[in-house]
Formats: structure tokens, sequence, C-alpha cells
């Protein structure tokens, strides 16, 4: 039995609180059924620079019990509403029932972690009395919050744990945020909002902006009154939000193309699992789902059977069916692009095992072996369920080098049990993340995440690396003794 969908929803902006509607609107369209599941305002420039000057005027002085407390409060709230969410999720993404649970699931860890750290205070403290030119001194330092608001951009794929990820450790920082989701999931950031309202959050330390660029422009990047940016998305517009942003504190976590590396003396059937699992969950649409399969020459033919069966036992379909391991990718224009890159890499001497079929957004899990791991498959960020097995020769510096010879240096999961291959690859892939015997994406919300080259600029995110990034160091000393 399927799960009912919500209704449509007609939604306004929340600026400081206050619901503001504009007379242009962006429909929000269920990938599955192309219909419309809600509306959002068209924020013009004029909206956003209202969002940002009402938090520069609102100068928070919650308590750290204060601000734990808000945080805990909306883990509660987001625990008892779990279905409510995971059902708005499905219905404006496209993905499944159960990866939409999850994600509401994994919510809840965010705002928990970061009301327990909210009340930790991580100042240091330095005795001057330790060279010749010491005094009988000592040197503080504590966090202060932005003097500006944090300017927070998220995509589709998480529509409502990313926007956790920018919100949280805001709160627990004492910052204020004006938020623009990207303008295909808006419903669940502005259902979110509410919530934070809700559980006691001053309404102008957050704002929810909705849009696109065709209206806004390039508000939400240069606003005066942004101290900071923190974007999640394509290397594209992070590339275009470096060049425009100016003399402002950047957070950028873009593309990945993560690697799942399957050594000779590994366990083929944990390894054909963990390539499944993390090349579809979420259809496949994450910036640290399995990308590339290096499986070295020794064993890739019995690994390849392996990863084909399980592949088959995946069922893609209505999302809303609780019995659904795959729902859509995010609209009909991307199951297209992924169907012509499989196509082109089978040009290229690759061999389709399973699926390529696509139906409208629907892009099944799609096994495609001995891809040249040049083509552009492989090369670029194929952010859809395909599990691409790429054969590599039988020594661990041609692994190494071909997994290092893409522009991007997210993360990587390793199967192998030899350490003297785990302490080279922890070493030397040129990466943010290595998870042995894990899939790439595996961390937990407070743990640091964040990648190099083309994946990311700035301070991890994580909320405790996040909550050092949205926040100023003072250091004050006083004339205290040893």
């Amino acid at each position: 039995m399927n799960i009912q969908s919500p209704a449509v929803r007609h939604e306004q902006m929340r600026i400081a609180g206050s619901f503001v509607d504009t007379d242009e609107h962006v429909e929000v369209f269920n990938p599955y059924t192309n219909k419309v599941v809600g509306t959002v305002p068209a924020a013009r420039p004029e909206h956003v620079r209202s969002a940002f000057a009402r938090a520069a005027a609102f100068k928070p002085k919650l308590t750290r019990y204060e601000r734990q407390r808000i945080l805990l409060r909306t883990a509660e709230i987001l625990a008892g509403r779990k279905e409510e969410f995971a059902r708005l999720i499905t219905a404006e993404s496209g993905l499944c029932w159960k990866d939409s649970l999850y994600e509401a699931g994994r919510a809840y860890d965010v705002y928990s972690f970061a009301g327990q750290l909210a009340i930790k205070d991580d100042g240091e403290t330095f005795s001057c009395d330790i060279s010749p030119q010491g005094k009988a001194r000592k040197i503080f330092t504590t966090r202060t919050p932005l003097l500006g608001a944090i300017s927070a951009i998220t995509p589709f794929n998480h529509p409502l744990n990313m926007v956790s990820h920018k919100i949280a450790p805001a709160i627990a920082t004492n910052n204020r945020v004006v938020l623009k989701p990207t303008e295909l999931t808006p419903l669940t950031a502005l259902a979110l909002a509410d919530v934070l309202y809700e559980a006691g959050l001053p309404p102008e330390m957050l704002s929810v902006v909705t849009g696109n660029p065709h209206s806004m422009g390039d508000a939400m990047i240069t606003d005066p009154d942004a101290d900071l940016v923190t974007f999640t998305g394509s290397v594209r517009v992070g590339k275009h939000i470096a060049s425009k942003a100016g003399y402002k504190r950047l957070v950028l976590e873009l593309g990945g193309n993560d690697p799942l590396i399957v050594m000779e003396d590994a366990d083929l059937d944990k390894a054909a699992e963990l390539a499944v699992t993390g090349a579809t969950k979420n259809s496949g649409q994450r910036c640290t789902a399995v990308k590339r399969i290096l499986c070295v020459e020794a064993v890739a033919d019995d690994f390849a059977a392996l990863v084909l069966k399980k592949a088959r036992k995946l069922k893609c379909g209505d999302p809303m069916d609780p019995t659904v391991d795959v729902g859509t990718v995010i609209h009909e224009g991307a199951a297209k692009e992924f169907e012509r890159r499989v196509n082109a890499a089978v040009a290229d001497g690759a061999e389709l095992l399973h699926g390529n079929a696509r139906d409208g957004a629907l892009y099944p899990p799609t096994v495609v072996d001995r891809i040249p791991y040049t083509s552009e498959l492989v090369m670029q960020e194929t952010f859809g369920p395909v599990i691409p097995i790429i054969r590599v020769p039988n020594d661990i510096d041609s692994v190494i080098r071909i997994s290092n010879a893409t522009a991007f240096g997210l993360s990587s999961g390793v199967c192998t049990n030899r350490l003297d291959y785990i302490t080279r690859f922890v070493n030397e892939l040129d990466v943010g993340t290595v998870n042995v015997w894990e899939v790439p994406g595996y961390r937990i919300e407070m743990s640091p995440f964040g990648g190099i080259k083309d994946s990311g600029l700035g301070y991890k995110e994580g909320v405790q690396e996040a909550i050092k990034s949205f926040t100023n160091v003072k250091t004050y000393s006083l004339p205290w003794p040893v």
C-alpha cells in the first residue's frame, strides 16, 4: 500500500518570521507524477535585502542553555513528525519512502548534536611564562558570532538534512541565517522553519527566501550584510559564487566522484553489497555516493557477477511505495543525461549488464562493466544510480593513480584487509575521507566532512567544524599568575 502524498501547498516566504508573498511564483513538481505539489514566491533582490537587513538589525543574546533547548526541542518535534516530513521530501524530490525516512532521522541527529555542542565552551587558555620573554599572565580565547548574517544556499538532494547542516550550527553559535533552498525542493525548508519558530527560535534569526537566480540574481551572494556564504551544490555554481562574493568568508561543499576500491584480498560479497548500496541510496544523488568502482582485474569477473545479482534485486518505482528501493532522480532531464552517458560509455567499449531503461524521471539501478577510466560517465560526476565498474591493473600504484585522475577529491571507500594497502590509501588518495570497509559517504553528523580539489573550499562541514567556521575567535589576556 502506497503512502498518501501531502496536499498541494501554496507557500509564502518566511522573512524574520513574517509571511511574505510575491506576484510571481515558482511551481514545485513531483518528479514521479510530474504534478504540481506546491508553489513558492519568486523572490526579487529587494526581498533578499529585506531579509538580510532584518537579520543584521537583530543581535541575538540567547544563553547557551536557551540555544540548547531550542535545538533539542527541534529534534524532538522532527522525531514526532518524521513521517510528515518524509512525505514532503518524497513528494518534492522523488526520493523513495525508505530514503526520506532515513533523512528525517539524520536531521534529528543534526539538531541533537548541535544542542549538545551549544553548551560546550571550547575556549582555550595559554600561560605566558613559557619563554624568557614571558610574563605571569594568561591569554584566553572565546568564540563570538559573526557580525553579519550567514547566507546559506542548499541543493535538492537532501531537502531537510542539508538545510539543517546550515541552520543548526548557526543557532548553536547565536548567528542569524538567511536561507535560500533550491527552487526544486523548497517546501521542506519552509516546513522546517515553522518547526524552528515553534521550538522557540527568535524569528529574526532565520529567514527563508525562495525563487531562483532568474528572479533574485546574485543577491544572496553579494548582500553587504552577509558575512559568510555557505553553499552546497555543483562545482559550476560554487565557482560562480567564489567569483562574485568578494570579501566574504566562503564555505563551499561541491561535487564528488567517489571511488570504491576493491582489492584482490577483499570479501567480494561484502564489497558488492557496499558497491550497490553506495551507488543507489538516495537514487545515487549524493556527492558521496559510489560514482566509480575500481576493481583489480584478478577478481573483477567474480565481483561483477555479484554486483549484478544484488542490483537485480532492487525495486525501482513509485517513491511513495514503501517497498521501493530506488525512487526517481530529480527530473526527467537528469535521467536523460545519465542515459546518454551510459550509451556513450558503451560506444567506447563498456558493457551494459543491467538497467539504463529510463521512464520519465525514473532511472533504475544500472550496472556497467569494463568502463574506460577516462569515460565521461566516470570522469564527471554522474549524479544518479549508475553502478560503474572500472577494471584496473593488479597493482596498487595503478589503483591510486586512476583513483586520483579526476578533478574531484571528496570521499572514498576501500575494500581490503591488508594494512600496507590501507596505509598507502590513507596517505596517497587525494580525498577528504578514506573509509575502510564502508561506502565513501559514511559519516556521523558531527564528524568533519569535506573535500579538496574541485570538491570544496573553506571549512569542512559536520556540526563541530561548522561551529568553528560560523564564529570569530576573540583573544584577551589578564594579569593572572601562572
